[in-house]
């Protein structure tokens, strides 16, 4: 009699402990929302934090079904881990509206890329956790665009940054670089769920992370990772699941706000995009919305370099006035292209600010039809900087005005260098090498070393080319 009173009294405890958890889950999961505006949380890179305790967590068998028959490549497993991430974006019934309704557009961009580079096409689920297909997206740290690309490693990979365009917010060119950068890691980790983990925190930790547990397995390492990437998987695994089953959870498809029928031109000229809308006769911001990339919205076009413009389908009637912008177009502001400096919010921290010399002052008057603009063009310097100089409330400058610019100091460059030498040290990786040198990318160096393969061995001399 004892022992049934006992086991009915165990019976009746989960009925006491699971509404406070799910209080806590829901606290959790209570985020701040902004009107007319899908991207609920810019700071994309930070997975949202769980409740650690497994003994409250029942295997919920249809769940595994669910996640088993999405699996192709990449394992999707099942666990406590797992199942809190599903409760807690089952709830974001209005975001995971959204991206189903983006998908529509974004997704086949993100399928094309990863089928070119042999990558699993769950991994497009990824941009989800990362950035909820925000390309505009920019993480506490300096990660942007919708696969949320570090300054460095961007440009390891072959994406450009400059003061007309960031290729990281180029959802084409960063799903490219996305599947190579997971190939890479694939190639060196062999294990598609650690790729993952190292797309979060980098192949190095993970590395030690697997050094540390003497194990291949994400589960075993899982505690060595920091503490975003041991989230970042499950998240994923949550965000595939919720992606395949909305329906089960009451989440419906919203209207795509994009044009899902696209026809895409090069130009190697300058052209304003939105003079480009106008000739369309459609919205600006939706034709910017097809072109993320363009910082000023001038699509910076040239003979050497030509540059994508993805418009609506073109109708008969378009034919002659894009032409007209395309081609009879001249554009009145200077060409000038500026490599940009870092945004790694970590590096910026470590570079102590040098105050400028006095006879780095000079004073530009202003001409008429200059704008604010145009003068930091010229100086190769940054619009905010100069209000900041000259204690401007707004962009609006007068002819005739004087304003003090701070003008970077020229320095000798010396005569360039065909190849570096860089030998290989333990746990170096090959974004990690090309980080490292000026106009390295990671595909030069496999090119220049004939490496059939990311994993590196240490000792190996590399040749590295420095531009």
């Amino acid at each position: 009699m004892t022992k049934k009173l006992l086991f009915a009294s165990l019976l009746c405890l989960p009925a006491f402990i699971f509404p406070t958890f799910a209080q806590q889950i829901l606290k959790l999961d209570s985020i701040s929302k902004k009107q007319n505006n899908i991207f609920i949380n810019t700071d994309t890179v930070a997975v949202p934090s769980i409740y650690e305790n497994p003994l409250l967590m029942g295997q919920n068998y249809i769940y595994k079904l669910r996640l088993d028959s999405i699996v192709k490549t990449v394992p999707l497993p099942y666990n406590e881990y797992v199942q809190q991430y599903i409760d807690i974006y089952a709830k974001r019934k209005d975001m995971f509206g959204k991206m189903m309704g983006l998908s529509n557009y974004y997704f086949p961009i993100f399928e094309k890329a990863l089928k070119d580079f042999e990558i699993p096409q769950e991994i497009k689920y990824l941009t989800i956790v990362e950035s909820q297909m925000n390309p505009h997206a920019i993480s506490r740290v300096g990660a942007t665009g919708i696969w949320q690309f570090m300054f460095g490693t961007g440009k390891a990979y072959g994406l450009k940054m400059d003061n007309f365009v960031d290729e990281r917010k180029d959802p084409i060119q960063a799903s490219y670089a996305a599947a190579q950068y997971f190939r890479d890691a694939y190639e060196e980790l062999g294990d598609w769920l650690l790729a993952i983990a190292a797309y979060n925190c980098g192949k190095g930790n993970v590395n030690r992370a697997m050094i540390k547990a003497n194990s291949r397995d994400f589960w075993e390492i899982r505690q060595f990772l920091p503490k975003e990437t041991r989230n970042y998987v499950p998240a994923f695994i949550a965000a595939a699941y919720v992606m395949n089953y909305a329906k089960h959870h009451q989440i419906n498809a919203q209207a795509c706000n994009m044009f899902l029928k696209t026809d895409t031109v090069q130009t190697s000229r300058f052209v304003s995009l939105s003079s480009l809308a106008q000739a369309l006769n459609v919205d600006e911001t939706s034709l910017f919305a097809l072109n993320p990339s363009y910082k000023k919205k001038i699509v910076n076009g040239t003979e050497e370099e030509p540059k994508r413009i993805i418009m609506p389908k073109l109708r008969d009637i378009d034919y002659a006035n894009v032409y007209e912008v395309l081609y009879n177009t001249d554009l009145d502001i200077n060409m000038q292209v500026v490599q940009a400096g870092t945004d790694d919010v970590r590096d910026l921290r470590k570079k102590a600010v040098k105050p400028f010399s006095s006879n780095t002052v000079v004073y530009h008057k202003v001409s008429a039809g200059q704008t604010l603009t145009a003068v930091a063009n010229k100086y190769g310097v940054e619009v905010q900087d100069l209000r900041v100089w000259n204690g401007l409330k707004s962009k609006i400058i007068l002819p005739g005005q004087r304003l003090k610019v701070f003008a970077k100091n020229r320095v000798q460059l010396k005569a360039p260098v065909s190849y570096s030498s860089y030998k290989v040290k333990t746990g170096d990786t090959l974004s990690e090498i090309a980080e490292k040198f000026n106009g390295a990318t990671v595909q030069s160096i496999r090119r220049d070393n004939k490496l059939s393969k990311a994993g590196l061995q240490a000792g190996m001399v590399l040749k590295i080319s420095k531009g």
